[in-house]
């Protein structure tokens, strides 16, 4: 009998970090890029990190550089693992005051995790998350995705690229303020075209 190999459908994780659930431009373009994403085959896993996410605490910093309690790092373990599990990551994160909302940070700095989705060598730290793509989905009151005033899309890309991942597509309906309606509906058309089949 001939062996049979079944693909492993594609794990996209999607981490949303606005505080406004029912108004949210970027949670919109988020939806909208992950039908697609559906559509394509792939399995959407949800994370909603304005719900409970703890932020580092010195029991967590004992627990990862000294000899702590373990149990400290339970909710971040949790996190990595599924993490790992990932082909591909969405980042939710509006810009809040020039940056990413502090939710979106405080899941950053549970993830990244020197011996877990990092490590350093001697040419220099090396990433070790397997997923191969991300998504920026971001959206801004007056703030231009790309100026010198935007410090969410440029920090977001140097944590990727980190923790292994340089393949970055930035969705942003940026100037709300300025282009209105405008804006979402070009960050919808670039949703609408990408090329969200095809991880290269």
């Amino acid at each position: 009998m001939d062996d049979v190999t079944v693909e492993k459908p594609r794990v996209v994780l999607r981490i949303d970090s606005g505080a406004d659930h029912a108004n949210s431009v970027s949670r919109k373009i988020a939806d909208a890029l992950t039908d697609r994403l559906i559509a394509a085959g792939a399995t959407v896993l949800r994370r909603e990190a304005t719900e409970g996410l703890p932020v580092v605490t010195g029991s967590w910093v004992d627990a990862a550089f000294f000899d702590g309690e373990p149990s400290a790092l339970s909710f971040s373990n949790a996190l990595v693992d599924e993490l790992l599990t990932a082909d591909e990551l969405i980042l939710v994160a509006p810009v809040y005051n020039f940056g990413v909302p502090a939710a979106m940070k405080a899941y950053i700095d549970q993830v990244v995790r020197a011996g877990r989705t990092f490590r350093f060598t001697a040419s220099g730290p090396e990433g070790l998350v397997p997923a191969r793509r991300a998504w920026i989905v971001t959206a801004s009151g007056a703030t231009t995705v790309g100026s010198e005033f935007d410090f969410n899309t440029t920090y977001l890309r140097a944590v990727l690229g980190f923790i292994g991942i340089p393949n970055v597509h930035v969705v942003a309906a940026d100037g709300l303020q300025f282009r209105g309606q405008q804006a979402l509906e070009d960050a919808l058309a670039a949703v609408a075209a990408a090329d969200v089949a095809t991880i290269g």
